[in-house]
């Protein structure tokens, strides 16, 4: 795919449960007037059968165009098809705008109780379900490398089930998000398997920053030590695979809650 494809591609978020969460976001503006993540809708495409289909849904979008600004057109079903490169997406796109990711600041950190940072995901899908688990588990926010996944949030966002848009995203190095939080007086938790204890044994009390580094590079050197505890995931067998970064944030994520649901 030409690189003008793959960015025009970008701005179509497929499927009603994105664009329902875009709408959503741009529902709800910050005190200062600014949406929530900085990304407005620009278009709604519905196709002349999902309108045939589901007349209220349609109705709901009109209302939901008019208060918002942004256009809502029907078009046929192969036009639509033809303007995006998956095939789930049922008949409904979104065209969006870009999204702000500003810096990490004390301050920020300061507020956020469950904090994670996501470092070296391989995949969009596998960053898409980490984002998905984590917004279930409870996490306030998530720290980003410079480089990540969110310049193709229509995947991300499909597949983290519209997590990726609700959860408040910062960009920062793993270093300088390590000090920043035990600046603040955050406990810093690593998920890797030098010199760790199992999970169920490791105190997990808010207010913590949890690390997750990608299956092939992990979390580095320098990182592990900045932090306070490293945590593994025992297994209930012999099996010397390691659990897809999804499936760790999953369960160190569901973790955390626990130990800290009654707080």
């Amino acid at each position: 795919m030409r690189e003008e494809d793959r960015i025009n591609q970008s701005r179509y978020y497929e499927g009603i449960v994105s664009v329902r969460t875009l709408i959503e976001n741009c529902q709800k503006k910050a005190a200062d007037g600014e949406y929530f993540n900085g990304r407005k809708i620009v278009k709604v495409c519905v196709s002349e059968d999902r309108k045939a289909k589901n007349g209220s849904e349609y109705r709901w979008l009109s209302a939901r165009a008019e208060e918002l600004g942004f256009l809502l057109d029907v078009i046929p079903s192969e036009v639509l098809d033809g303007m995006v490169q998956g095939t789930t997406h049922g008949g409904i796109i979104a065209e969006a705008g870009e999204r702000s990711l500003p810096a990490l600041t004390a301050e920020i950190a300061e507020r956020s109780r469950f904090a994670v940072m996501l470092d070296g995901i391989e995949d969009p899908f596998n960053f898409g379900y980490c984002l998905r688990s984590l917004y279930a588990a409870g996490c306030d926010c998530v720290i980003l490398p410079e480089r990540n996944w969110m310049a193709v949030s229509h995947i991300v966002c499909k597949s983290s089930a519209g997590a990726s848009e609700l959860l408040p995203m910062y960009i920062q190095s793993a270093e300088e998000t390590a000090e920043i939080f035990r600046s603040v007086g955050h406990k810093v938790a690593a998920a890797d398997l030098r010199d760790s204890v199992p999970i169920y044994d490791a105190p997990l009390s808010f207010p913590i920053l949890l690390i997750i580094g990608g299956e092939k590079r992990g979390i580095s050197r320098s990182v592990l030590n900045k932090c306070d505890v490293r945590v593994r995931i025992d297994y209930g067998r012999e099996f010397s695979a390691s659990l897809s970064a999804a499936s760790a944030a999953t369960v160190v994520g569901f973790e955390i809650y626990r130990q800290n649901r009654n707080k």
